[in-house]
């Protein structure tokens, strides 16, 4: 056999070494490696966050019935006053003169009616003697009934003059801290139509309430109650604790939003909040300790197409990555008691797609209502574990309510500890890369059935 020359076995050596690389090349490319956490055990905590105005429990608006010159002040900002204590004092001059005339009026109608019942009184006397005619004694009645009636009505008008007399001194209608002053002495007060604002006084500032607005899509589970907690920008690091008093029926509609005013009671015993402080609310809908939950990304995951033989969509061989970890082997192998009911999982998934969830698949052990259905809240939704051969697996569970980061499991297909894909693990010099979300599918705020802002 004649020796071959060198230069083709060199040859021949290089385009076997590229065939080489370019497989294994290829057959690298199609593998994946996924972003995985664990499923694991605590709370989950369904919440309302709205913004709100913080204002006393009572606040009254004092007004002016009569108009004039404020000539005196008797309360300036934050004074505390009592109920019936003198605010301030308009110019009563003309007022004492009304008062002055109307008493005269009412002299005048008693004098009138002091004579008319002389009169009455003598016509009697000469009509019983048959003197004069019985019209005569009845005209002489008639001017009586008048002159009595004019002394009712002089009364009237003079009980009204000091009436009027008596409002142009503010009184307080309740005990309180002035919060508001809108007048000055030497300003003149027009009363007419509605009564001008004088000073705002606000009740016991130990007790205050906090007026928020929740929308329409959230107003549902907000019932009186609840427990809220709160922080305004004063105190950044304190947290504020409220409960639930009132859930106004008015609706509300700014640019096209309906929104409903709740009102939660607040204790205020340092006096630290003020009225008209703004405050960040968060109403505590439900929460749930202690129980199996996975992370909102596992549910909103789904991987992406591979390209297979012929141009088919495929899944390649895949490896699992645990989340600071460097080798595969241990994410696969904490995967691995998840995928070990793989055959029970799957029974229950094909089971529930026609109809009722699998029994066995509850947290309960059935169906939990009474009619055979799944309990309050429950949906069955898709995560993605690595199996025990590399490959994605997909696990139909049953979930509860959500946080917005975690979302309750209330079936039995996974267990503590088990890996779930949250995402694609991104290639060294690559971007990381999106998961997509299919319609429908929760893991979202409104994952678990309730919106959180």
């Amino acid at each position: 056999m004649p020796r071959l020359r060198p230069w083709i076995i060199v040859a021949v050596l290089a385009v076997v070494a590229a065939g080489a690389f370019f497989f294994l090349r290829g057959r690298g490319a199609s593998a994946e490696k996924w972003r995985t956490q664990a499923v694991d055990r605590g709370a989950v905590e369904v919440t309302v966050s709205a913004t709100g105005t913080i204002q006393p429990v009572e606040k009254v608006e004092v007004g002016s019935q009569a108009s004039g010159t404020l000539s005196w002040l008797g309360a300036d900002y934050n004074d505390r006053v009592k109920k019936g204590q003198v605010l301030a004092q308009l110019e009563p001059s003309s007022y004492r003169t009304a008062v002055a005339q109307s008493e005269a009026n009412l002299a005048r109608a008693e004098a009138a009616l002091a004579e008319a019942s002389r009169n009455f009184t003598r016509s009697k006397e000469l009509r019983a003697r048959d003197v004069i005619a019985q019209v005569d004694l009845d005209a002489a009645e008639a001017a009586y009934d008048q002159r009595r009636a004019e002394v009712k009505q002089a009364q009237a008008s003079l009980q009204s003059a000091r009436v009027n007399l008596g409002y142009t001194t503010i009184l307080s209608p309740i005990d309180g801290v002035v919060i508001a002053r809108a007048v000055d002495i030497g300003q003149t007060v027009a009363a007419s139509l509605s009564a001008p604002k004088l000073f705002q006084i606000a009740g016991d500032l130990t007790r205050m309430q906090v007026e928020t607005k929740i929308d329409e899509a959230d107003i549902g589970r907000v019932v009186p109650g609840l427990s809220a907690t709160f922080t305004v920008d004063a105190f950044p690091d304190d947290t504020f604790e409220g409960t639930v008093r009132q859930v106004r029926l008015e609706p509300l509609t700014e640019q096209n939003v309906v929104t409903y005013t709740t009102v939660i009671d607040v204790s205020n015993p340092d006096l630290k909040l003020k009225p008209g402080m703004t405050a960040n609310v968060t109403i505590r809908i439900q929460k749930k300790d202690d129980v199996l939950r996975v992370p909102n990304a596992a549910l909103r995951f789904r991987p992406p197409e591979t390209p297979g033989k012929n141009g088919a969509s495929g899944g390649g061989r895949i490896t699992a990555v645990a989340p600071g970890s460097t080798s595969a082997a241990g994410a696969t192998a904490g995967a691995a008691g998840a995928a070990g009911t793989g055959e029970r999982r799957m029974r229950g998934q094909r089971g529930g797609r026609g109809g009722a969830p699998d029994s066995t698949a509850m947290a309960g052990g059935g169906p939990g209502g009474p009619g055979g259905g799944p309990p309050e809240g429950f949906k069955r939704q898709m995560v993605y574990i690595v199996g025990a051969d590399g490959k994605l697996e997909p696990v139909r569970v049953g979930t509860g309510i959500t946080d917005g980061t975690f979302t309750e499991i209330r079936s039995r297909e996974l267990a503590e500890g088990a890996l779930v894909v949250t995402g694609v693990q991104p290639k060294k010099g690559q971007a990381a890369a999106a998961t997509s979300t299919a319609p429908g599918m929760g893991g979202g705020p409104r994952g678990g059935g309730m919106r959180r802002f």
